[in-house]
């Protein structure tokens, strides 16, 4: 039995491809999770730290008192991983530090003469604070803490917090990994909570927990729709960072196994997922499956269960014509993460036709776990098609700019008749009436 389910896009109705391309979002907006979401908003909102613990004994299973809700510094100092993992999170902290900063480095402040007398400019300055969401309970996920926090830290914001529900299975322990990578890079307001709790107590603020101007933070359906609704309380957030997903582009060049265990590598995540293979090749596709069920039973049920959802009834197969037909449902789909497995004769100009998309990795030796945990790229996206709008968490998500201008008062003359003509021609005679008074 085939893993992958089959599709032709050249043979797909309108309404099949739509099918397809709409994913995660009819979860996150869900009416009855949106009145669930909304409840413990207005809780938090009403009653802060007491409803904060009220989510987690609800929500999560843990019984914890207003006092218990910060992490300690004695638990920060106390955080351990084995060398090994100690030594990966040193190294991909530096290669996010090195991407961020040459991001930071091209965010520069400037300055330019657009007309004789007239300046204009741009000033970057860090925004004030923000509150970072890693998730808990399918996996540990210091890999999301480093992601989001490396950024934050590169742009300089002064305050930050970050929030995390408890380990499964334990008494309201903090993932150490997660501890360590806030330890390494400094962050100290740390705070044990339910998820769409959390987030609204970054928004609102509470007695422990401090108010932000911006939340970000992949999450379950829950997380990302409290995200959402706390944009109606002022809060900025990411649109949006929910379920993964991932494309793979092959050729009949691909290497079937690396394809099938590149293609696994999102899977795993969840009965959420979709994952698919974008080919031209049938022969590959066959032999891509064989390797797929092959490596299936090699997995957890856990992950073997996801995996064959992400690739069954959420994604799977997709024959094209050609590369760019490829390209063109790609653009169309606007993945999360798209890996490029093509001949390097056809990669540059495949890679010119692909604009909709999280991030775009370049052959096979390029898997998806490399940029989630160790290349430096950002790792935390855009999903359910956001990628067509929006790009993944780097410093200039904690970044804003403010625009200068300064006008010689010849400049200012010489602007004077368009800029009365246009406030004439708009009813406000105040903005006409400050150029006459200054030029008669």
């Amino acid at each position: 039995m085939s893993v992958m389910r089959r599709m032709t896009w050249s043979a797909m109705a309108e309404h099949d491809r739509s099918a397809l391309c709409h994913r995660g979002l009819d979860d996150i907006f869900d009416p009855d999770l949106r009145a669930s979401i909304g409840r413990i908003i207005d809780d938090v909102r009403d009653h802060g730290d007491e409803a904060v613990c009220r989510a987690l004994r609800d929500h999560d299973g843990f019984t914890l008192a207003p006092s218990e809700l910060r992490v300690t510094t004695d638990e920060l100092d106390r955080a351990a991983v084995s060398a090994e993992v100690d030594a990966a999170l040193d190294q991909a902290i530096v290669n996010l530090r090195t991407f961020n900063e040459a991001v930071r480095e091209h965010a520069a402040d400037w300055w330019l003469e657009s007309a004789p007398g007239l300046f204009v400019g741009e000033k970057i300055t860090p925004i004030a604070s923000a509150g970072l969401f890693v998730p808990s309970g399918k996996a540990s996920y210091p890999s999301v803490a480093y992601q989001l926090a490396v950024p934050a830290v590169v742009a300089e914001v002064a305050q930050l917090a970050l929030v995390v529900p408890p380990a499964p299975g334990g008494a309201g322990e903090v993932d150490p990994a997660v501890l360590v990578v806030c330890r390494k890079l400094g962050i100290t307001d740390v705070f044990r909570v339910n998820g769409p709790a959390g987030v609204a107590a970054l928004g609102f603020g509470t007695e422990s927990i401090p108010k932000v101007r911006k939340v970000v933070g992949p999450g379950s359906p829950a997380v990302t729709c409290a995200q959402v609704e706390m944009q109606r309380h002022g809060v900025a957030t990411m649109m949006l960072l929910g379920p993964t997903e991932s494309v793979v582009i092959a050729d009949e060049y691909a290497d079937p196994v690396r394809l099938a265990a590149d293609l696994l590598i999102e899977a795993e995540h969840g009965t959420d997922t979709a994952v698919l293979l974008v080919t031209t090749s049938a022969a590959i596709a066959d032999a891509t499956d064989i390797e797929l069920a092959r490596q299936l039973d090699l997995l957890p049920i856990v992950r073997s269960t996801a995996a064959r959802a992400a690739l069954g009834h959420n994604g799977g197969c997709v024959f094209v014509d050609s590369l760019d037909e490829a390209a063109e449902m790609v653009n169309r789909y606007a993945p999360e993460h798209l890996q490029l497995a093509v001949c390097d004769e056809d990669r540059q100009a495949v890679l010119d036709l692909l604009t909709e998309a999280g991030e775009i990795l370049l052959g096979q030796d390029t898997p998806f776990s490399a940029a989630n945990y160790l290349i430096g790229c950002p790792a935390s996206l855009p999903t359910s098609g956001f990628a067509h709008v929006s790009s993944g968490i780097t410093v200039e998500t904690f970044l804003k700019r403010t625009a200068i201008a300064h006008s010689d008062p010849a400049a200012l003359r010489a602007m004077s008749p368009a800029i009365i003509a246009l406030a004439d021609h708009e009813g406000f005679s105040a903005h006409g009436a400050a150029l006459r008074m200054r030029h008669g």
